[in-house]
């Protein structure tokens, strides 16, 4: 397909999402023409890596030079942006507003497409370093899709042209889609937060800690993306060891705070994992009525915790 026959695409907003999608599109061929950004610097760093990419004040002036203009900035300016944004009566029919959120909902974007502008969400599932390596290693990640016809096709294209795997979202789910994402994300990070600060109660440097944990966390990820999550899945539950997590569960309960809490919840989920491992059924069953009991166990300190204050 010729340039001349891609759409022209623009960005409201030049941060590190920005950055890939915008530098991505045009390594793909596509006419990436206009950025505006809160920080002009940005504006202008980001058009000067692009050939014929114009850097402007006006987010309006994205409207008028790019048929895909792509809102790149925080949730909470999805809305007001969109409501200042105007499309021509007699050009609007071949425009789109599309937002980068995964959280937000489309209809943030309504005002354009009261106007006569398409919507639609474009969602990339990756974590944006702000280096030129995240045009590498965005390659093989999903992108989350919400739109409508002609649209559709066009986003999915593009999530392709970045050589991402284009998926679909029904309206209205994306709250959830985006808060369970976290538990790849940051909630990742969080576990090894939590080991890193019971290993430092027993000498360990954080650098240390993680200098051991993080090839550990990446082979997990590589089983799992080759044998599934259950057959991934190790640790005592996977061997249906239940004496070792009732003395875990015993001593996190020891430590205080939330710790077993936290170890008891996400065991649990291991339990259902090691269900669908087959782990014998007598032994996952021990070990769930151990969680049970040492999560009831915390629940009921918390509640007493609460009355006290």
């Amino acid at each position: 397909m010729s340039q001349s026959s891609l759409p022209r695409v623009g960005f409201i907003g030049a941060g590190r999402l920005a950055r890939c999608l915008a530098l991505g599109f045009a390594r793909a061929g596509y006419p990436v023409t206009a950025v505006a950004s809160r920080s002009a610097d940005s504006a202008r760093r980001l058009a000067a890596q692009i050939e014929r990419c114009t850097a402007y004040d006006d987010p309006q002036q994205i409207v008028e030079a790019a048929d895909i203009v792509f809102l790149a900035v925080p949730d909470d300016s999805i809305g007001t942006t969109a409501h200042t944004l105007r499309f021509a009566p007699d050009t609007a029919s071949g425009k789109a507003l599309v937002h980068c959120s995964g959280a937000s909902p489309v209809e943030l974007l309504a005002p354009a497409h009261d106007q006569g502008a398409s919507i639609g969400g474009f969602h990339p599932l990756y974590l944006f370093g702000g280096e030129l390596t995240d045009l590498e290693r965005i390659a093989g990640c999903s992108v989350t899709i919400e739109a409508d016809g002609t649209l559709k096709d066009t986003l999915t294209a593009l999530a392709v042209a970045l050589r991402c795997h284009p998926l679909s979202i029904p309206p209205g789910s994306r709250m959830l889609y985006h808060g369970a994402a976290h538990y790849a994300a940051s909630f990742a990070l969080c576990g090894l937060a939590e080991c890193v600060a019971l290993w430092r109660t027993l000498g360990f440097a954080e650098d240390d800690a993680l200098r051991a944990l993080l090839p550990m966390l990446a082979g997990t990820i590589e089983t799992a993306r080759d044998k599934g999550l259950p057959n991934a899945l190790a640790g005592p539950v996977s061997r249906g060891d239940t004496g070792v997590v009732q003395k875990q569960l015993a001593l996190f309960e020891e430590l205080g705070g939330d710790h077993a809490a936290l170890y008891g919840l996400m065991t649990r989920r291991a339990v259902d994992l090691g269900r669908r491992r087959a782990t014998p059924p007598a032994t996952i069953e021990a070990i769930s009525a151990a969680v049970e009991e040492s999560l009831g166990r915390s629940l009921n300190r918390a509640t007493a915790g609460a009355s006290v204050k």
